[in-house]
């Protein structure tokens, strides 16, 4: 057992889980099939603790958020200037919105852990599915999917 590769694994599971295999598998040249079965255990307990704090944290984020911006506006008001409230229909807005029902929760829970990153995808999830159940269940299958490839693959290249 290697605590070295199971460590780093863990570590690089948590923030950046699309290149975490392969990173650990180029530091670790000689490896065999327990140690890919290390990197599989490692980089998806990383994942998976990692998101399950962040998915379930964003909701608590994103209320305290809402109470800042509702703060400020009383304080503004109180304050007697001008109160002007921020844009709606920002572009990135409007990304997102596209973005949500163009790929649709499958979609999200998908790509969004992969390619932002595990925390802020999980916050992602969270803001955009967080009312539905199945939410959480499909990003734990979807992590657990693409690590198992991932796997597969650096096993059958090595």
């Amino acid at each position: 057992m290697n605590w070295g590769l199971i460590s780093l694994g863990f570590f690089f599971g948590t923030f950046k889980f699309l290149f975490s295999h392969w990173t650990v598998y180029g530091l670790f040249p000689s490896i065999g099939f327990e140690t890919v079965a290390e990197i599989f255990v490692s980089t998806t307990a990383g994942a998976l603790i990692s998101m399950t704090a962040f998915y379930f944290l964003g909701e608590y984020m994103m209320e305290r958020a809402a109470a800042k911006r509702i703060a400020k506006k009383k304080a503004i008001i109180a304050s007697g200037a001008e109160y002007v409230p921020p844009k709606k229909f920002t572009r990135m807005n409007k990304l997102m919105v596209r973005l949500k029902m163009g790929i649709g929760i499958y979609g999200i829970t998908l790509l969004a852990p992969l390619f932002l990153s595990i925390p802020l995808g999980a916050i992602v999830c969270a803001k955009f599915y967080g009312h539905q159940k199945k939410t959480y269940p499909l990003m734990v299958l979807f992590i657990c999917l693409y690590s198992l490839l991932m796997c597969g693959i650096i096993y059958l290249i090595h």
